[in-house]
């Protein structure tokens, strides 16, 4: 049994600039969607994860833009060259968890909404914030 979960991800303060972009799927057959050019205002970007429900195991989130393995499931946001800018000065990925157990409630999952979280964009010295979000904050029900 599948469940779809609408997720948002609000990343703030990002680089003027600098490309930043979801990535959909893993390996060389990975694409980037919904690439934005940072200019200091969030940026939001929304995609659907499924949670499987088996009776064997505990949930487990799947789905094009989920990463990682059970436990450890996560997304990316591709930055500069990772995101397709030609010539950008930087390159990499930032990570975003997603702890199963967050989801673990789906009642309020119907029509309008779903999880949000909010992540730094720069980090104290005016770069990108690459590699996992530290600290992470949460996911939390929201109107989307």
């Amino acid at each position: 049994m599948f469940d779809e979960i609408n997720l948002r991800i609000l990343l703030e303060n990002p680089v003027e600039g600098v490309l930043y972009g979801l990535q959909k799927g893993k390996g060389a057959h990975h694409e980037i969607v919904q690439a934005q050019m940072g200019n200091r205002q969030e940026l939001t970007f929304r995609f659907v994860v499924q949670r499987k429900q088996t009776n064997e195991s505990a949930p487990s989130l799947t789905g094009p833009f989920v990463q990682g393995t059970p436990g450890t499931r996560f997304v990316y946001i591709n930055i500069g060259s990772y995101a397709g800018q030609a010539g950008a000065l930087c390159n990499g990925r930032l990570k975003v968890p997603l702890t199963e157990a967050d989801f673990q409630d789906t009642s309020s999952s119907g029509s309008g909404y779903g999880w949000s979280c909010t992540v730094p964009g720069r980090t104290e010295n005016g770069t990108p914030v690459f590699a996992t979000v530290k600290p992470f904050g949460e996911w939390t029900k929201a109107y989307l």
